[in-house]
């Protein structure tokens, strides 16, 4: 067994993967759960449960009284950069942010830890687990168990489970027309980690990939306060058409982007320019593509930025028009420099319209 080594471990070398861009395709997926018993059957025989999977939620919700419901999500992947505790710190932000965009506040998660334990030091995964830690300390809640296996991929994740109270519970279906669209952080880290993995990611790139995918989406339970916030979704592994999708279909009612107002990455355009894309890029516009609309011309790097998986990504909130300025005051005091409008809801058929 492989305890210890002269040469520093690349957590990344061990997996095919990392990050969110490891999510099944959506195409694929949605192949995989057609007519399965728990997407035609589980609503009926459980009215206490809030949100299923019927609208691609990001986490289920049960009422359990008129004051309180349970929030419940679990989100786990390979790394996607090669330090185990920045590691560790992403994945369990990433799982968090489930319960955060329901408008729910989390109270505790268990950990879900796959590892190759014949290859990696133990240190190395120790060095995850405490990752872990370190957010769920930062979120104020503990990491009260969890499960194990050994596995030829690292893996890790978390179970989040979190309250909310049932009026207050922001689902993907409850857009209306004329709401604006906001982004609560920059898009660009799928970019940033095919670049990373290509050796082409500045250090400047690199620290800001880091606080990116490792804050917090706090802001989406004292979002979920304010009247005028209908629906709410993190961006993640589909990338900003694909859950700007999951808005547009479950509130029948179709999305317009605007590419200009798009908040990036610092320096995500000119590594997209220059070829820095996932794979997982390319699979999620060759699953939803035909429900999108782009503007005349666009450039393979911008639809690249537009479909870039993103690893705990930004809020996106569809809100009304007079509660744009209580959303953003929200998201700056929060220190989401770079929240956004992008576009905005209209009258439709469920897809999405992205112009200049």
């Amino acid at each position: 067994m492989t305890q210890a080594t002269s040469e520093p471990v690349r957590l990344t070398q061990f997996s095919h993967g990392g990050g969110c861009g490891c999510k099944i395709a959506p195409a694929v997926l949605e192949k995989i759960l057609a007519n399965t018993p728990f997407t035609t059957h589980v609503a009926a025989a459980f009215p206490d449960l809030m949100v299923g999977i019927e609208h691609g939620d990001d986490a289920a919700v049960y009422k359990l009284n008129e004051h309180q419901a349970v929030v419940a999500t679990t989100d786990f992947f390979m790394p996607i950069v090669d330090d185990p505790f920045e590691f560790g710190r992403i994945a369990a932000a990433n799982a968090l942010s489930d319960v955060y965009s329901m408008g729910g506040r989390p109270i505790m998660a268990l950990a879900i830890v796959g590892m190759p334990v014949d290859k990696l030091p133990h240190e190395v995964i120790r060095r995850i687990l405490a990752g872990g830690e370190a957010v769920a300390k930062a979120a104020g809640i503990p990491i009260a168990g969890g499960h194990s296996i050994d596995a030829p991929e690292p893996i890790y994740g978390l179970v989040g489970i979190g309250v909310v109270d049932p009026k207050r519970v922001k689902q993907n279906a409850d857009g209306e027309a004329g709401d604006v669209l906001i982004l609560g952080k920059g898009l660009g880290v799928g970019i940033y980690s095919a670049a990373l993995k290509k050796g082409a990611l500045s250090p400047a790139g690199y620290e800001a990939m880091i606080a990116s995918t490792t804050q917090l989406n706090t802001a989406g339970a004292e979002l979920a306060l304010i009247d005028g916030v209908h629906a709410m979704t993190d961006v993640t592994g589909f990338g900003l058409l694909g859950h700007g999708l999951e808005i547009a279909r479950a509130s029948q009612l179709d999305a317009r982007i605007e590419f200009a107002g798009l908040p990036l990455l610092p320096g995500a355009a000119e590594l997209a320019r220059a070829g820095h894309v996932t794979g997982a890029s390319l699979r999620n516009w060759a699953g939803y593509g035909d429900e999108v609309s782009l503007f005349d011309g666009i450039a393979d790097w911008q639809r690249a930025i537009l479909t870039d998986p993103q690893t705990s990504g930004g809020l996106l909130v569809s809100c009304s028009a007079d509660a744009v300025e209580r959303v953003m005051a929200v998201f700056r005091a929060q220190g989401f420099e770079r929240a956004a409008t992008i576009g905005r809801l209209q009258a439709g058929t469920g897809k999405v319209v992205v112009t200049a």
